[in-house]
């Protein structure tokens, strides 16, 4: 089996986090979804979930910080060519994101952009050649 990574992020409001992470390109999972979180699914290998601070606060006893105040991580999410990271950033900033928090970066082999999720995390939309020499 292929390993697997799970993003578990604490959010204020669910509606408005699903509404963004589904136009960055995820597929919500009713499986795993309710009225304390939402799963959604990248790829076979990558998933989101988004839980209601209460919920979150059922996993950890440390207290929930404030991604808008402090950078606490920044997610790599790879797309399939240089169009697709603009076209993604947009999607995502017209869902209620704030599109470039970040400088982007082109060094010709790769390319990427950051989107600010309405929580303040930041998501790096990243595509590169892997063909190309550095």
């Amino acid at each position: 089996m292929s390993k697997m990574i799970f993003v578990n992020l604490p959010v204020r409001d669910l509606a408005a986090s699903t509404a963004f992470y589904v136009a960055l390109g995820g597929t919500v999972n009713p499986q795993f979804s309710g009225e304390k979180s939402t799963s959604l699914i990248f790829s076979d290998t990558i998933g989101v979930m988004l839980l209601t601070h209460d919920h979150y606060r059922e996993f950890t006893k440390r207290p929930i910080g404030d991604a808008r105040r402090d950078s606490q991580a920044m997610i790599a999410l790879t797309v399939d060519d240089r169009d697709a990271v603009d076209a993604t950033v947009n999607r995502a900033g017209a869902a209620g994101g704030r599109a470039d928090p970040n400088p982007a970066q082109d060094l010709g082999f790769m390319f990427n952009r950051h989107i600010e999720d309405p929580d303040g995390y930041v998501w790096e939309i990243v595509w590169m050649n892997p063909g190309a020499n550095a």
